[in-house]
């Protein structure tokens, strides 16, 4: 993937028009690090300093022997599932779901026999849950500004319409969670699970994700080296570990961002919506427009919350050009933003799942049914709903 990136960013800056090749490397520049996506690095730093840290002293195994206590082995995989809707829900960011998460889900599979990719999609698909409802999430908060409603509104809309779509995949993976081999759990070691319960209660209240992962980190060093897990030494190795386990990660989306840069000076941005635009004759036609220009968007900046703040004052024109309901426009911004974002291998979610999981971000695609059918339900009520 890394190398596919380095590719692509060197054919856009060979290819840009109107600018020298120093000006071509400084707009890259700018585009790799802009403030968003260096807030992006951070929690990827930190992430994998707590994933790396976290295993070394424990608090993963000791974490998912207690879940194997509680939970009878064929609903492990729907329970993640419900694990990241609710967590994701009280904490509004899909990222920082998948982190707090995923580690779990990758023992889980271990010890189980289930698919490790399946297990991942779970807690991919669980987090977009959140991050297309939550009222503190990003994307909720720049779709219902953007287009003039309240937060609690588009809620109350969007909520019916995912609804259906979480029902559905819950069933499925009940149903695929009978295959799951049923396990003895090892002997909890209760002290080792404070960092990870500290990191999942304080991102269920909402706590900003920076200082989740800090606090986690934290946490590891203190319990790990109290009960003799490892040594300060030991711990600041597992933490430069972690950390150097997400430089692919990191990599990719600056180059991403230097490529989205790129693209915006040539003015493709506006192209696409200019050609985009011309093809509305019907509120049905102006509605389906809306979908496109954000999934479009979304695929070239590979961040959602980017993407709705992109064609955002496009979109609410268009809306009220042909009196679309805001908390409509809203929701199908959020939603379809959430659809694309969640099956891009080279999104933000699917290469830090991949990443946490030690797998690619490809083999996870086949099983993240939630996005897909998000996706296929907003598609369904524009092309079916009467205007």
């Amino acid at each position: 993937m890394l190398l596919i990136f380095i590719i692509v960013s060197i054919v856009a800056i060979l290819l840009s028009r109107g600018m020298t090749f120093r000006e071509r490397i400084t707009e890259f520049s700018k585009g790799a690090g802009q403030k968003d996506l260096l807030l992006m690095v951070w929690i990827f730093v930190l992430a994998g300093a707590f994933a790396a840290s976290a295993k070394a002293m424990g608090a993963v195994d000791a974490t998912v022997n207690l879940t194997l206590q509680l939970l009878p082995t064929n609903f492990l995989l729907p329970g993640l599932f419900i694990s990241a809707c609710i967590v994701s829900l009280c904490m509004g960011t899909s990222v920082g779901t998948i982190v707090a998460l995923m580690p779990i889900a990758a023992s889980l599979a271990d010890k189980t026999d289930m698919s490790l990719p399946l297990m991942s999609a779970a807690i991919v698909g669980g987090a977009f849950f959140g991050d297309n409802l939550s009222f503190i999430s990003d994307t909720t908060i720049v779709a219902t500004q953007s287009q003039g409603c309240k937060a609690n509104d588009k809620f109350k809309y969007n909520f019916f319409l995912v609804l259906p779509a979480a029902v559905i995949v819950f069933i499925i993976y009940l149903i695929m969670g009978q295959a799951c081999q049923e396990v003895v759990a090892d002997t909890v070691l209760w002290w080792k699970i404070i960092p990870y319960a500290t990191v999942l209660i304080t991102a269920a209240l909402g706590m900003n994700v920076i200082l989740v992962l800090l606090i986690g980190n934290i946490l590891t060093g203190i319990v790990g080296i109290a009960d003799g897990s490892y040594t300060f030494m030991q711990w600041t190795d597992s933490l430069t570990t972690g950390i150097m386990g997400m430089s692919e990660l990191i990599l990719i989306s600056m180059m991403a961002g230097g490529v989205f840069a790129l693209i915006t000076k040539q003015g493709v941005m506006e192209r696409i919506v200019e050609l985009i635009s011309r093809k509305i004759r019907t509120r049905k036609g102006a509605e389906l427009s809306l979908a496109i220009l954000v999934g479009v968007v979304n695929v070239l900046t590979a961040n959602n919350t980017v993407a709705i703040l992109s064609v955002g004052d496009i979109a609410k024109n268009i809306s009220k050009r042909y009196a679309i309901d805001p908390r409509r426009s809203a929701s199908i911004l959020d939603t379809t933003s959430c659809a694309v974002q969640g099956i891009l291998p080279y999104g933000a979610q699917l290469l830090m799942a991949s990443s946490l999981a030690g797998i690619s971000a490809m083999s996870i695609i086949p099983y993240l049914y939630y996005p897909l059918l998000i996706g296929i339900i907003v598609l369904a009520s524009i092309l079916i709903k009467k205007h």
